[in-house]
This record gives structure tokens, C-alpha cells and sequence, in this order.
């Protein structure tokens, strides 16, 4: 437990210009949650003049645009464990009463735009333990937690389609599985393939082939209509959708509007046996999943679908349930 010691007027006074003047951006909360200090650094953060703040509750302000507890409002409170209801992100153990971190997107009203900041609260208590003010310092993590997510998205994407890749697919797949054996909802999956695609790289160059991949798959990415759809980049010239909560009836209608999309491109391709423009084949599987089941079998079925629809002339789609 940190606890306060009797101090001299000029230790006070030192103790407040040097939280006034410190470079990271620090507020003081008193026992009933009015401000004491809001040093230059947090003025310099959120715009918000020291002189609008001090003895009022109203440092929220700088933060929101509606009135909500701040992360030293909820420590003045005594209400630590209500932290999940307030903020997504936090970095400090559960079990710590004496200091506490979280990290979360903000407004800051007086400033356009939004920002990213890591929040640390801690308690001053006096002889007999009782809290009479609270610390809070700011960190402003904005410009890294957007180097982060966009380091995290091309993690996720396929560089030459922009599409999700493989390993989005696979996470994503993993995701929608399991809410759909808890809710017990249908789920759809197609597994795409350009046909003949090895002879277009012969005849037009893998140049051309590139070009074709990508507009394949803004045909694919065209169809795939509702927020919920997930069109991904499978590997080579496959592709996969994952169509949540998609009757089998849905799904075969989506899997029709692709295959007729890419046709309708009408880009040329001498090589084919099917005719004379790019075709797509298209495996379908469309279930809901009993709680032993694992996704590893639906993929395979869908593949399985995949190949019929090849082995039977290509340019269609095949459900599993017919194969």
C-alpha cells in the first residue's frame, strides 16, 4: 500500500510543479473525483486548458463527448473490477488494485480525429489507508497502433488479389465454425478454380496471369454481397468464400452469381477446353454443424465438390450433397 507522509508547504509545492511540468501528460483526481492538477503535457494532449478543469468533475470532457467514467474516476470509485465495461484492452493484472493499465481508442473532442491511448492509474493514499487523490498518466500510442494494424492486415491479405489469404481464411474459418455449432446455423463454403489456368500462364505469360487472378477475384469479391461473406485467396488459382449463416439454397445461389460474373468478364483463353474465355469450376457444402464435427471435414467435402465439378466438364457448380 502507497501511503502519504506529512509534507512541508514547499515540498507540496514542488511535488505540484513537478507533476505540472512533467512531459508526460498527467491529471490528479481528490477523493471525490474533482481535479486537482491537469499538468501542461495533458493541456498540450487534449486541448483542454487546466484553468476549465481544476475543481470540477468535468475532465471527461477532454476525452468524450458524453459524460463516462475516466480510468481514475473508476479507481476513485472503487469500482477496478467494472474496467471490462469500459475498456476493451487491459495491460496490468486483474488482480492489481495498486496500479492499473488499460489502452483504448478516444475521441478527444477539441481535437479532430481519434487517438490511441494507454492510460495508468494509481492510488495516494494517507496514514489511516484511506485514498485521497489518484494519479492517472496518458501515452498517446496512436501512430503505432495504426503501424500495428496495418503490419496485422498485410499479414491477413494476399498481396497480388487483396483478398484475405490463407491464413485469414483459415482463422476465419476456425471463427464461424464454432458460432455456428453453438447457435446451430447453417454455414457455406465454396472452393473455387480458374480452369485450364496453367495454359493461360503458358500462352499469355504469368504477367497476364496476375491480371487474370485479380480480376477473377474482384468478381469473386463483387458477389460476395453481405458484411458477413469472406472471400479469400486459397493458394495458386483457387479461391474459397465462407458464407455464414447461409442456407444451402444461398449458397448455391451465390456460388451461380460467381461462376456467371467471371464469365461474363469475358477475358480471353485460347487454352481452354471449356471456351474461349476464362470459366471458373465451383465445389459447394452447406451445413450445420453437429458438435463432433470438425471443420477439417467440411473443408474436404467442399474440395471434394470442387473436383466433381471439374471431373464432370468444369465451368459449374457442385454441391456436395449431390456428389
Amino acid at each position: 500500500m502507497t501511503q502519504s507522509k506529512k509534507t512541508s508547504p514547499v515540498e507540496s509545492q514542488f511535488s505540484v510543479r513537478l507533476l505540472n511540468n512533467l512531459v508526460v501528460p498527467t491529471f490528479v483526481l481528490d477523493a471525490k473525483g474533482k481535479v486537482l492538477i491537469w499538468n501542461k503535457a495533458c493541456e498540450q494532449l487534449t486541448d483542454t486548458k487546466a484553468k476549465d478543469l481544476i475543481g470540477t468533475r468535468d475532465h471527461w470532457k477532454a476525452f468524450y463527448s458524453e459524460p463516462r467514467d475516466c480510468l481514475a474516476d473508476l479507481m476513485v470509485k472503487g469500482k477496478i473490477k467494472e474496467i471490462g465495461a469500459f475498456y476493451d484492452v487491459r495491460t496490468d493484472s486483474e488482480n492489481n488494485s495498486m496500479h492499473v493499465s488499460i489502452e483504448t481508442w478516444c475521441e478527444v473532442p477539441n481535437i479532430p480525429g481519434q487517438f490511441y491511448l494507454a492510460a495508468d492509474a494509481a492510488p495516494i493514499y494517507d496514514d489511516t489507508g484511506e485514498i485521497i487523490a489518484v494519479v492517472e498518466t496518458l501515452r498517446n500510442l496512436t501512430a503505432q497502433k495504426i503501424a500495428q494494424e496495418k503490419l496485422e492486415d498485410l499479414a491477413q491479405k494476399d498481396a497480388l488479389t487483396n483478398l484475405a489469404n490463407r491464413r485469414a481464411f483459415n482463422d476465419k474459418l476456425k471463427e464461424e465454425w464454432s458460432l455456428a455449432q453453438r447457435s446451430q446455423s447453417p454455414i457455406g463454403l465454396l472452393f473455387i478454380d480458374i480452369d485450364h489456368f496453367k495454359q493461360f500462364n503458358d500462352i499469355y505469360g504469368h504477367q497476364a496471369g496476375d491480371d487474370c487472378l485479380k480480376a477473377v477475384a474482384n468478381s469473386i469479391a463483387g458477389q460476395s454481397q453481405r458484411p458477413s461473406d469472406f472471400p479469400a485467396r486459397y493458394g495458386g488459382e483457387e479461391f474459397v468464400v465462407i458464407l455464414p449463416c447461409c442456407d444451402e439454397e444461398g449458397t448455391a445461389r451465390v456460388a451461380e452469381n460467381i461462376r456467371s460474373a467471371v464469365q461474363h468478364i469475358h477475358y480471353p483463353h485460347s487454352g481452354s477446353t471449356v471456351a474461349d474465355i476464362v470459366t471458373i469450376s465451383i465445389g459447394t457444402n452447406c451445413l450445420i454443424p453437429a458438435q463432433n464435427q470438425t471443420f477439417d471435414d467440411f473443408i474436404e467435402n467442399s474440395d471434394k465438390a470442387l473436383y466433381r465439378a471439374k471431373e464432370n466438364g468444369r465451368n459449374r457448380v457442385v454441391s456436395f450433397s449431390c456428389t
